[in-house]
């Protein structure tokens, strides 16, 4: 509501200013009317821009500009009275213009390279190598589950390099797949994938990845608990994909009943076991007879493990 206060009072202003302070006819009333619309068309457009491309912009005019006073110098100082100086002083001014309008133009189109350092905030989410090995980071990406900008500094990039080069079956197939993940994210259009080279002074890659959240008031998105502590005592937001996964499984209260495929043989006698949707083990009390079957079971105890939770249930 102010924003429109401003503009109608410009509107409404202008050509009573221009009026009285001008000539008193018709043409000074256009000629405010006129002013008031530039002004607020201005208004709407710098509204629309960042101030750090505001800023980048004006540094490439300096730049240009500079480089044209220079190059002036010497035309005029070294280059005699004819020749280049007469087609400089016939041409200068449009080299003043092209200088100018090359050094915007770099500096606005070398400037995405700076875009995710030009960020900082809760809507930056700086992703580490477990995370990036992991995957579902970009199914969260895809559901609009992670908004605003993955950063991915170059140091992680450069782990799974090295991983991706390993000798090792296991830890090679990790480091493509990190690689394949990243390259995933920066194809999404559901969100921005911005890589830095910052890279803080740390031990460990882990405090490495802390420091940089720190500096950049990030998020850290990952699957590695250890980042979790470490960004607790850097005051750092961890999103940790695997404490997602463990709030989001289906609530089992005992007393309850549900359908379960049983596929093999426990280690108890008569002992069966099944899997939820979401990989809880369910533990099923003569339930070896109904094994490659679909049948109703009670649950009736819960057991909370370090490594995830275990269901006990008997056939109903």
């Amino acid at each position: 509501m102010p924003i429109w206060i401003f503009r109608l009072s410009t509107l409404i202003a202008f050509p009573f200013l221009t009026y009285d302070f001008i000539d008193k006819d018709p043409l000074s009333l256009a000629a405010g009317l006129l002013c008031g619309l530039i002004i607020i068309i201005a208004e709407a457009v710098f509204k629309r821009l960042r101030l750090i491309k505001v800023m980048i912009g004006c540094s490439g005019f300096l730049l240009g500009w500079l480089l044209f006073v220079f190059v002036d110098y010497a035309v005029v100082n070294f280059g005699g009275d004819h020749g280049p100086f007469a087609w400089w002083k016939d041409n200068a001014q449009y080299v003043k213009i092209g200088l100018v309008v090359f050094g915007v133009l770099a500096c606005l189109f070398k400037s995405r390279d700076l875009e995710g350092l030009s960020y900082k905030g809760r809507h930056l989410k700086i992703a580490d190598i477990t995370a990036l090995m992991d995957g579902r980071i970009v199914d969260l990406c895809e559901i609009n589950f992670l908004s605003g900008i993955i950063v991915l500094p170059v140091f992680v990039l450069e782990q799974l390099n090295k991983m991706a080069a390993s000798k090792d079956p296991l830890e090679r197939a990790k480091g493509r797949r990190g690689l394949d993940v990243a390259a995933r994210l920066q194809e999404l259009k559901e969100i921005t994938v911005r890589i830095t080279s910052k890279t803080p002074k740390a031990q460990d890659d882990t405090e490495r990845l802390v420091k940089l959240a720190k500096s950049f008031d990030a998020e850290i998105v990952t699957l590695d608990f250890n980042v979790n502590k470490i960004g607790a005592l850097y005051n750092v937001v961890v999103l940790n994909v695997a404490d997602l996964a463990t709030a989001l499984k289906p609530v089992v209260l005992p007393g309850e009943t549900m359908s379960l495929f049983i596929m093999k043989d426990g280690k108890e006698k008569e002992q069966g076991i099944g899997y939820l949707d979401d990989g809880t083990m369910v533990v099923v009390e003569e339930g070896r007879r109904h094994i490659g079957k679909r049948t109703e079971v009670a649950v009736y105890s819960i057991l909370q493990t370090p490594s995830g939770r275990m269901i006990f249930a008997k056939v109903k």
